[in-house]
């Protein structure tokens, strides 16, 4: 897994009261995946950048990461470590040896110098620990670029993992089908992910067995309580439950067509679109009440996380069908108290295991 460290430290007086500050970033979204802050007592500059990159890289590394990416505005500690620079000062080199041990255990990283207007969120934390705050470090950002301010409900949306019925790709809806081997396979992968962020507040799924397998295993692995939330279940597919999309066709050749082109049209016995959302609504505003600026995963069903994506975006009726979403992907979306929304990732499957 490729993620993007920025770590910054600085002092009060140099040396003086000093602290750092590092942020983990997903770099296909530019999402926060972790934060890091403390105060570190009297220090220099020097040490208490070295202690944010090493903050930086350990939650990189918990974080599963593989290949990393660190940008820092300290010249020196980039030069160093690229080595370019020699490492004379004595409190200087067991800090560089921690950090090439944490270079080492993960493989890859990389190192760039950027100008401190560019690494404003890692010195946003680093001042916080200088001035003594305490920084939760789950806690997603809290003034979104178009303008809403507040700390966030956080949604990590995960869809379950593989079953007999997607891989045949038939209609999956109120059916209950188990995960396949693969699928629980990718319900690991999604749990070692999520497991390696802070501060989950619930992990809250839909009532059908292949959300629970998938969401059990993010549960076991965050620590946090499972719930499960009857709205955020799968469309009811009714009479075409476990049929093929040409089996559907062949079946209700009008109402199929109709259906592909209208949210309101529903299956023979089942649940429309339309219904899905007016549903998926509903449970969207009670968790976001239940749930203030929290970091919630919610384990559910294509449908569902569309809706709660296209209601982010604001989107039309066309989002459904011009949307994918992968087995076992995870999507991100902040949803603020007064209304905004903030869409961070989408269908991103980097946790899948190798098949």
């Amino acid at each position: 897994m490729k993620l993007v460290v920025e770590a910054d430290g600085g002092s009060r007086g140099n040396p003086g009261p000093a602290g750092y500050g590092a942020v983990v970033l997903d770099p296909t979204a530019d999402v926060v995946l972790a934060e890091r802050a403390e105060s570190i007592g009297v220090a220099s500059n020097n040490v208490a950048e070295y202690r944010g990159l090493i903050a930086g890289l350990q939650a990189a590394k918990e974080l599963g990461a593989t290949d990393v990416h660190v940008r820092m505005d300290s010249k020196l500690v980039v030069e160093q470590m690229s080595g370019r620079w020699k490492i004379k000062h004595p409190a200087m080199k067991p800090l560089a040896q921690e950090a090439a041990e944490l270079v080492r255990e993960i493989g890859s990283v990389t190192f760039e110098w950027i100008p401190r207007a560019r690494n404003a969120r890692a010195d946003a934390l680093a001042n916080k620990a200088m001035d003594g705050e305490q920084v939760d470090a789950a806690a997603p950002a809290s003034v979104a670029w178009t303008g809403q301010v507040g700390t966030p409900t956080r949604l990590l949306l995960l869809r379950h993992g593989q079953t007999e019925l997607s891989v045949q790709r038939r209609y999956s809806g109120r059916g209950n089908p188990e995960l396949t081997p693969l699928g629980l396979r990718q319900a690991a992968g999604a749990a070692a992910r999520l497991g390696a962020i802070d501060g989950i507040a619930a992990v809250l799924t839909s009532p059908l067995r292949r959300a629970v397998q998938t969401a059990e295993a993010v549960a076991a692995a965050t620590g946090a309580p499972l719930v499960v939330r009857d709205g955020l279940i799968e469309t009811d597919f009714g009479a075409w439950e476990g049929l093929t999309f040409a089996e559907a066709r062949e079946r209700d050749p009008e109402l199929h067509a109709a259906w592909l082109g209208s949210e309101e049209a529903a299956p023979p016995d089942g649940e429309s679109f339309a219904a899905v959302g007016r549903r998926v609504d509903v449970e969207r505003a009670a968790v976001v009440e239940e749930y203030p600026a929290a970091t919630v995963v919610l384990v559910s069903h294509v449908t569902p996380i569309k809706m709660l994506l296209r209601a982010a975006l604001l989107g039309g009726p066309s989002i459904l069908y011009r949307l994918h979403l992968d087995l076992a992907s995870l999507s991100i979306v902040d949803f603020y108290e007064d209304g905004g929304a903030s869409v961070r990732l989408v269908n991103d499957t980097g946790h899948h295991p190798v098949t």
